[in-house]
């Protein structure tokens, strides 16, 4: 597309403008479509863990070990999608990703061991962390080129298609078996696939100025190693998106569990407990963008990670199943913009290289969380595991403080026009 990246250079209200808005428009919404899908895929797969559990015989230290799969998958594949995208582009690694994601989640339902289990969810893993540092690069690409903090509007898709996903595996967790479940996820995915993969794949990823003006061996833009200190900055934003990931994924693998066993919750009703805890997420980043431009980066990290520190406490230990689901959805809002803030930050700092560094960082937080939890669970109970929920989501607060001075970690405002200088009186004298 010759227009897409003259967004800035177009005369306002020409038709180059008005081309290059549709182009980031029509990209925009491909995007949300594949990171929805992203979301509706592995909530599938989530509310199906019980089931699976069963099928298996798996105990909880066992289940955990089985679930590394998806964590380890996941972050030994980010640092090769990093490259992969520099090669070939983030548009045709999202599509590709999400051809193999559609057609793994089907697997882990065919399984009648622990470590059968492992294996089809190491699989499901590669897919899954793929198609999330090949979305991310895609969505930093886009962001820059359209000058404001959209990124949590794309990860809110994804918590609404985990709604979604969640609410209706819900629906049908008495009616089908898993197999029939997961094996119709893969056909809607692929459907999905095929509907939005296109528009990716004809439209390259627009290139902000700010990329455009350096050298292909600038950092993210090569092979070169980043300097001292973005490579500081992306691994501190990189441990704070590890302590919302942690949250995230012992929500999604182990609230369906706590909520049914711990609680005595109806498995419609502990299916539930994720579509909460997505919806409130979805909530809080279709909000992300005002928050940060209102409250800055900062205020919007530290205030997250607060409440969330504070709504897992209640989720965790209440002893009622609708104080628990409250516990959740505080968790959701708290955890929302997190995540998207860092990646967001480390894309800026060093593109597809900064994405992939920070969400490997990011993602080994699912890596130490199933193990964890499942041998906290063992040894003390379910409810005092997820405690460490909390303490994650209130170290990610402080780090966010911390990061108020990395670079490139400004809050984020409205680009201020430049002032007028004086008029040199020199010159005329």
């Amino acid at each position: 597309m010759p227009h897409l990246n003259k967004l800035r250079t177009a005369v306002p209200g020409g038709q180059g403008a008005n081309t290059a808005a549709a182009s980031l428009s029509r990209l925009r919404t491909a995007l949300t479509v594949f990171f929805a899908l992203d979301g509706f895929l592995f909530a599938g797969w989530v509310v199906r863990i019980p089931a699976i559990k069963e099928q298996t015989g798996a105990s909880a230290s066992e289940l955990g070990l089985a679930l590394l799969g998806v964590s380890a998958g996941a972050v030994i594949t980010m640092m090769l999608t990093g490259r992969l995208c520099r090669r070939f582009g983030s548009h045709p690694v999202t599509v590709a990703c999400g051809v193999l994601l559609s057609l793994s989640i089907a697997l882990p339902a065919q399984t009648h061991s622990t470590l059968a289990l492992g294996l089809v969810l190491l699989v499901f893993g590669v897919s899954y962390g793929g198609i999330n540092v090949a979305m991310n690069s895609a969505a930093v690409d886009l962001v820059g080129a359209m000058r404001r903090p959209v990124m949590p509007s794309f990860h809110a898709a994804f918590s609404l298609g985990g709604m979604t996903g969640a609410g209706l595996g819900g629906l049908v967790a008495a009616r089908l078996t898993a197999p029939t479940h997961l094996l119709g996820l893969t056909v809607i995915g692929l459907v999905v696939t095929a509907a939005a993969g296109p528009t990716l794949l004809r439209h390259p990823a627009p290139t902000p100025e700010r990329s455009r003006d350096r050298s292909p061996e600038a950092p993210g833009n090569g092979p070169r190693p980043l300097p001292g200190t973005a490579r500081k900055a992306v691994a501190l934003f990189g441990a704070i998106a590890l302590c919302t990931a942690y949250g995230e994924g012992a929500l999604a693998e182990w609230g369906t569990l706590h909520l049914q066993e711990d609680l005595h919750a109806h498995p419609g009703v502990a299916a539930a407990g994720y579509s909460l805890f997505a919806l409130a997420m979805a909530v809080g980043r279709l909000s992300g963008t005002t928050l940060l431009e209102r409250l800055g980066q900062t205020r919007t990290l530290v205030t997250g990670g607060s409440l969330a520190a504070a709504g897992m406490l209640l989720g965790a230990l209440a002893p009622a199943t609708w104080a628990a689901l409250l516990g959740f959805a505080v968790t959701g809002l708290g955890l929302a913009n997190i995540f998207p803030v860092a990646v967001a930050r480390a894309g800026a700092l060093a593109g597809p290289s900064g994405v992939a560094a920070a969400s490997t960082l990011g993602y080994g937080g699912m890596l130490i969380g199933p193990p964890t939890i499942g041998f906290l669970a063992d040894w003390f109970s379910l409810p005092v595991a997820l405690t460490t929920v909390a303490m994650l989501a209130a170290a990610a607060a402080l780090l966010g403080y911390s990061a108020r001075n990395a670079s490139g970690c400004s809050a984020v405002r409205r680009p201020v026009p430049p002032t007028r200088r004086a008029p040199d009186r020199r010159r005329n004298a």
